[in-house]
C-alpha cells in the first residue's frame, strides 16, 4: 500500500487555497487546513475526500504556526508539501496617502506569515528520514508588474521571490524544493471583487481584465506538488490569457 502523501495549505478557507486543498485531497494528499475563519474551514474540509485536520488561528502568530506544525507532525508522522498561500489583497492607495500600519498589515502576513510557516517545514523537511520535501509559495503577477497604488501587496510579493530563491538554495543539500506559484487573475471572490469595475492601468484607464477559471491554479498546484524529489520548479506563471502582463499592456 504507498504511503500517504501529508500537506499543509494556509489560507484554506476558501478562493485558490480551499480550490487546490480539494484538489490535492482528490490526488490523494492527506491535509492539515489553516486559515483565520473556523467555519469556512470546515467547509473546505467536508469537500476533501480524504483526511483533513482544520486549524483556525492568524499566519502571523508564530506560536499557532508552530502549533500548525507541531499537529501535523505528530498526527501524520511526516510532512511532504507547504503551500504557502495565505495572504491579503489590501485597498489601493498612492504610497503618500499610505499609513505605516497599513503597509506593515500586509507585510506582515503575505511575507511574514509565509516566512514563519517555511521555517517550520524546513525544520521538519531536515529531520525526517526520508529527509526532503516541497513549499509552493504563492507569488503574483505583481512579484514583477506592480499595478498603480499597490506598493504593499507589490513589495510582499516581490519579497516572496526572494524568499523562494533563498528557500531553494538552502534547501538543495536536503531534498528541499521550492517554487514560487505566480498567478495572474484566478476567478475568485477576491478577484471578482477588485476588477468588478476593472483594474486601473498604468495609463490611468480602467480596463475590465480577463480573468481564468481558479480550477487550473489548483490542477498547477498538485501538478507541482506530485512531481519527483529530484524535480524542481523554481518559477511557474499561470494566467488569464489576455492579461495585460506580457509587453505593453
Amino acid at each position: 500500500m504507498p504511503v500517504a502523501k501529508i500537506g499543509i495549505v494556509t489560507g484554506a478557507s476558501s478562493g485558490i487555497g480551499r480550490h487546490s486543498a480539494i484538489a490535492l485531497s482528490k490526488d490523494g494528499w492527506h491535509l492539515v487546513l489553516t486559515a483565520r475563519r473556523l467555519d469556512q474551514l470546515k467547509e473546505t474540509a467536508l469537500l476533501c475526500p480524504n483526511e483533513t485536520l482544520i486549524l483556525a488561528g492568524d499566519i502571523t502568530d508564530e506560536p499557532f504556526i508552530k502549533g500548525v506544525f507541531e499537529v501535523a507532525l505528530s498526527h501524520f508522522g511526516r510532512l511532504d508539501l507547504l503551500f504557502n498561500n495565505a495572504g491579503i489583497t489590501p485597498k489601493t492607495a498612492p504610497i503618500d496617502e499610505l499609513s505605516l500600519d497599513a503597509f506593515q498589515t500586509v507585510i506582515n502576513v503575505n511575507l511574514t506569515g509565509s516566512f514563519l510557516a517555511a521555517r517550520e517545514a524546513i525544520k521538519i523537511f531536515k529531520a525526517q528520514s526520508p529527509q526532503g520535501g516541497r513549499i509552493i509559495n504563492n507569488g503574483s503577477l505583481s512579484a514583477h508588474v506592480p499595478r498603480p497604488n499597490t506598493s504593499p501587496y507589490a513589495c510582499s510579493k516581490h519579497a516572496i521571490a526572494g524568499l523562494t530563491k533563498c528557500i531553494a538554495l538552502e534547501g538543495r543539500p536536503f531534498g528541499i524544493t521550492c517554487t514560487q506559484l505566480d498567478i495572474g487573475n484566478a476567478k475568485t471572490d477576491i478577484v471578482d471583487k477588485h476588477l468588478m469595475v476593472g483594474a486601473l492601468q498604468p495609463n490611468g484607464s480602467i480596463l475590465a481584465e480577463p480573468t481564468m477559471d481558479v480550477e487550473q491554479v489548483a490542477r498547477t498546484v498538485v501538478h507541482i506538488a506530485s512531481m519527483p524529489p529530484d524535480v524542481a520548479m523554481l518559477k511557474v506563471n499561470i494566467m488569464a490569457a489576455g492579461a495585460p502582463y506580457v509587453g505593453r499592456g
